[in-house]
């Protein structure tokens, strides 16, 4: 699980392939605590397992099924990585929970300044926009934001200074692909009512019968 705070920015250094499979190798700052192998690590908003640890260097073997739904698979050395190691009990609680596995890709189609803030437009299949709220929360390649706007297309998101000069975002381009994770208690909420839209309608009788009112 993760909270969508970059704590440090990476950089792909090389792609290597072994036995048909995908292994990105990444360089970044040192961490306190160390990295350790067989951790978790989000890298650009994919929970990823370190497999291999050398020097500044850090190694992640990708599944298949990772490279069909991220925007990892596209990713080639000297590219800027957003990293977040993954959230101990003891953590506070910033952003939102994240547990960076990501649901699709968005494109970005849109990106102006507002003031010193930038915003940005991505857009989005359908079924990603359908478990968007505007003001809810978003992961876009790893970081946690706030939804701003949504239309039939696409998200607006707007960001902060200090977001964009930390993360990779400030070196997107329009048509650059984006990792895109919805908050993952609408998509329980979403999954209950549809489940229940199949046997009977959501009523206030059955909203008191689950302990919802007095």
């Amino acid at each position: 699980m993760f909270t969508g705070l970059i704590q440090q920015g990476g950089k792909l250094k090389r792609r290597e392939t072994a036995a048909g499979g995908l292994r990105l190798v990444m360089a970044c700052g040192a961490w306190t605590p160390s990295l350790a192998e067989g951790e978790s690590i989000a890298v650009n908003g994919v929970c990823l397992t370190v497999a291999g640890i050398k020097g500044t260097e850090f190694a992640c073997d990708v599944l298949q099924e990772t490279l069909d739904r991220t925007s990892l698979g596209g990713k080639q050395p000297g590219c800027a990585l957003n990293l977040e190691r993954a959230l101990r009990l003891s953590d506070p609680m910033g952003g939102h929970l994240v547990t960076g596995h990501v649901d699709g890709i968005g494109t970005l189609s849109g990106k102006r300044t507002a003031g010193r803030d930038w915003v940005l437009r991505i857009a989005c299949a359908g079924d990603l926009l359908k478990g968007m709220v505007v003001k809810g929360s978003l992961a876009v390649d790893g970081v946690s934001l706030t939804i701003a706007g949504l239309d039939a297309a696409s998200c607006t998101l707007h960001i902060i200074p200090f977001t964009w000069n930390l993360t990779s975002l400030r070196g997107l381009r329009e048509g650059d692909a984006v990792n895109i994770e919805t908050d993952i208690i609408g998509k329980h909420v979403r999954r209950h009512l549809e489940a229940g839209a199949s046997s009977s309608p959501l009523t206030l009788e059955r909203l008191r019968q689950a302990g919802y009112g007095e």
